[in-house]
């Protein structure tokens, strides 16, 4: 294919998306609870999040490695981040990455999901207070990640993740997969941006606790009631998740700058929604972000009146520290209805 092609091309292929996702009418049932591993859909990036998570077409920062792989290389440097989330019931949410720019068209990154749900006592009928045993449960996510500039407007990128779930003494894991690419137009630097995250395999527990004594013919008297068998797990899904979005600098000098993005969504689990956000710079430096997320999505007949998200906001500050690194502090806040307020930090050196 030509090289002059190629953003056209990509350009194509956003709109026929955009246009091939059905309308919000349409919905017809509920599949909310129908995939495992949920702690992959938990936003990662404290300005993503604050920009209500319209970030497919807006980031190409680090945080990109899991909302647009192929946005991270359009950054022209190198960057790790941390990030760190009180998710809902005391549980905590962890998302580590790293992104090395090789050569300015070449970037590869890894990153790591971790999600810590704490611990609890053991109890059985025979011992409601507990036996003296603790149970724990975690989830995590490994990935690594490449990124490649085709053009000067035009990248695209994939990952390859492990996937794993445990919970006291059962556990699953799985492989799966995720890619994006980045149309950028010389209107206002207008973004526009594709994904789809987690591709992969289903999960099924097993483990020791799924291990029973059985007798296989009870009417048998001279029968063995000391067979062992493994009982067996229906398998889970992965939250399988498109998304395509657009992101606009409004304003762009060396004083001000703002910036309009909007995503859609489309999950395999849920209902169809939008993400809409913004987010206003000065000096390169201090920012102030807001959103709002998961638009519509309460519009289907099994999700009126259920929906709990909405309302994000967010500030952020950078130095750079000339011939040296940059660094960046960023904070968003969560409003999520009856689970309470949610708080994001994240910090990143950039070099």
């Amino acid at each position: 294919m030509d090289m002059k092609m190629i953003p056209r091309f990509g350009g194509c292929v956003v709109v026929a998306l955009i246009v091939a996702m059905p309308p919000y009418t349409a919905r017809s049932q509920s599949k909310v609870g129908t995939t495992a591993a949920q702690f992959l859909g938990i936003p990662v990036g404290a300005r993503a999040i604050a920009m209500g998570g319209a970030y497919v077409a807006s980031g190409e920062d680090v945080s990109s490695l899991y909302w647009n792989p192929g946005a991270v290389v359009q950054s022209n440097k190198s960057e790790f981040a941390f990030v760190n989330t009180d998710w809902l019931a005391g549980t905590k949410f962890r998302w580590f990455g790293l992104a090395v720019n090789i050569d300015g068209d070449n970037t590869i990154g890894a990153s790591v999901t971790d999600m810590d749900y704490g611990q609890g006592d053991v109890t059985t009928v025979a011992s409601p207070e507990g036996t003296g045993e603790t149970w724990t449960a975690a989830d995590i996510a490994i990935a690594i990640s490449y990124s490649r500039r085709l053009t000067d407007r035009f990248s695209i990128g994939g990952s390859a993740k492990f996937i794993s779930q445990r919970i006291y003494n059962e556990s699953a894991t799985t492989v799966a997969f995720d890619a994006g690419l980045l149309f950028i137009t010389d209107f206002h630097n207008l973004r526009i941006g594709m994904s789809m995250s987690n591709f992969g395999g289903d999960l099924t527990l097993s483990g020791r606790d799924l291990l029973a004594k059985v007798d296989i013919d009870p009417s048998n008297p001279g029968g063995n009631k000391t067979l062992v068998a493994n009982l067996k797990t229906d398998p889970w899904p992965l939250p399988l998740l498109f998304r395509v979005g657009v992101a606009i600098d409004v304003v762009k000098n060396d004083d001000m700058s703002a910036t309009f993005a909007l995503d859609a969504l489309r999950p395999n689990d849920n209902t169809e929604s939008v993400n809409v956000g913004g987010e206003l710079g000065w000096r390169n430096m201090l920012f102030v972000r807001g959103g709002y997320n998961a638009l519509f999505a309460n519009e289907g007949p099994f999700t009126k009146n259920t929906q709990q998200e909405g309302l994000t906001l967010g500030a952020g500050l950078q130095y750079h520290v000339e011939g040296f690194a940059s660094f960046e502090f960023n904070y968003a806040f969560q409003k999520f209805g009856l689970f309470g307020n949610l708080n994001t930090i994240a910090l990143a050196i950039g070099f």
